[in-house]
């Protein structure tokens, strides 16, 4: 923890680094990942063909992306580019998937119903099918944000910043503290942002959330059956 304290500033640079190449990457893969999920979904075998693709991209290993992605993109290896490129094709790869399966979530009482008072395609998708995905969606996008923070480190192998410089150097140095340092931040950077997500998720999901007076009132009236019984006379009177 000394070494937190007295590298405050350094390794504050190195969050602010660690964040863009983590969560650029997410933006551009949500960017690409809903359209292409919603569009194959209902085609059967254009959707397993891309959940397919999607997990080969998925299996290649970081590292060999870093190699192979400067000399495609005519970029240095040490361009943080090649890292937002490499990540960014891991969440397209993570996302497309959760995309029909958060849509699949949906009942199919509740779009038949949106179907027979009128709603468009287009209308039953952007007020039926994606706020009510949103739960299942936001518990992938969750796995996929922790799992950009925690792949970023991997970047200091090819000189690019972020968290991942402390691992490298601490290694270099052969200095334990520096290594620790590095793995507290990134694990409290992680859960930070895991835990933004979960609260964007529950303020996008209000009906989700517990209606604290009628819990209250439910549980008085488990406590003392006489109150239910009368409150259940006035609204039948």
């Amino acid at each position: 923890m000394r070494y937190l304290v007295d590298n405050f500033s350094e390794i504050a640079g190195f969050t602010r680094t660690h964040l863009y190449l983590a969560l650029v990457p997410l933006l551009i893969g949500l960017v690409i990942a809903i359209p292409v999920g919603t569009l194959v979904r209902r085609v059967p075998w254009v959707r397993r063909t891309t959940v397919t693709l999607a997990s080969l991209a998925y299996t290649i290993p970081s590292l060999a992306l870093f190699v192979i992605i400067p000399p495609l993109a005519g970029i240095p290896a040490i361009d943080p580019l090649n890292v937002v490129i490499a990540l960014s094709i891991y969440s397209v790869a993570l996302l497309v998937i959760a995309v029909p399966v958060a849509l699949d979530s949906v009942s199919a009482a509740v779009l038949d119903a949106s179907d027979a008072i009128g709603y468009s395609r287009l209308r039953r998708a952007l007020t039926v099918e994606f706020p009510l995905a949103i739960p299942v969606f936001v518990a992938n996008l969750r796995v996929v944000a922790v799992t950009n923070i925690s792949m970023v480190t991997v970047g200091a192998l090819i000189g690019v910043g972020g968290l991942g410089k402390l691992f490298t150097q601490g290694y270099q140095r052969n200095y334990p503290d520096e290594i620790v340092a590095g793995i507290i931040v990134v694990l409290v950077l992680a859960l930070i942002v895991d835990r933004a997500l979960y609260l964007v998720g529950r303020w996008c999901t209000p009906w989700l959330r517990t209606d604290r007076p009628t819990l209250a009132r439910r549980l008085r009236t488990a406590i003392d059956p006489a109150k239910g019984v009368g409150a259940s006379k006035e609204v039948g009177a």
